[in-house]
Parts: structure tokens; C-alpha cells; sequence
């Protein structure tokens, strides 16, 4: 059992888009991210995610069943579960410091291979 300091584990690392493994549980990991500019479009066909926002905030660009583009703000305290299966994209204006809950397997661009794919992302 160990204590985590959000603030400490977020600044030992600078880059953006790039998740650190801060701890694990019954098949989960609890990711940090820092997000600045806009991410890939993707989808996890077996994974929901939880987004965290410890600071600033971000947008959340999300496609609906009918393939609609839609969005809402998530701010600092709040988070967003986004379902397997829906494509989204986050969107940060200023830099936002995000913890994710998701499943070991989940690859942060989906079903996207892009220059932002972390396939085995550090552990702090």
C-alpha cells in the first residue's frame, strides 16, 4: 500500500499526450496525462475510460450512434466515463492535468496509429 501525491507524480514529467502509469488495480491502470492542443479521433472497442480532471480542463469532442459531432466542456473536479465504442477526441486550449481509470489493454489512440501512440506507456 502506498500514498500517491498527484501534484508530485504530475510534475516529474513535462510532455503532452504522453500517459504515466501512476497505479494499478484489479486489471486497471490509473494513467496521469498531461493534454495541451488536440488529440487523435479514436474509439476503444472493448474499453470505457474514465477522464479526471485534477487540473484546468478540456473539451471532449464525441461522435453519437448517428455519428453527429458533439461536445462538452469537462472542468477542473469533473469527469466524463466514455463508452466503448464512441468515438471521441480531447481538446485542451491551455494545458490540463488529466488522470484516466481504464483497463491494462487500453492503447490511449484506440483504434488509431498515429506519431501520439504510447503503446507501453512509463511507470512513475
Amino acid at each position: 500500500m502506498r500514498k500517491v501525491s498527484l501534484a508530485d507524480k504530475f510534475g516529474e514529467f513535462t510532455e503532452h499526450w504522453s500517459p504515466k502509469i501512476a497505479g494499478e488495480l484489479n486489471g486497471q491502470h490509473v494513467k496521469l496525462v498531461k493534454f495541451q492542443g488536440d488529440f487523435v479521433w479514436h474509439h476503444h472497442e472493448a474499453e470505457d475510460e474514465l477522464f479526471l480532471v485534477v487540473r484546468g480542463g478540456f473539451r471532449m469532442d464525441y461522435r453519437d450512434e448517428s455519428g453527429q459531432e458533439l461536445s462538452m466542456d469537462i472542468c477542473e473536479g469533473e469527469f466524463v466515463i466514455v463508452p466503448r465504442g464512441m468515438e471521441h477526441r480531447p481538446c485542451a486550449q491551455g494545458e490540463a492535468q488529466v488522470l484516466l481509470f481504464e483497463p491494462l489493454s487500453t492503447l490511449n489512440t484506440g483504434n488509431v496509429r498515429s506519431a501520439r501512440t504510447i503503446e507501453a506507456p512509463e511507470k512513475i
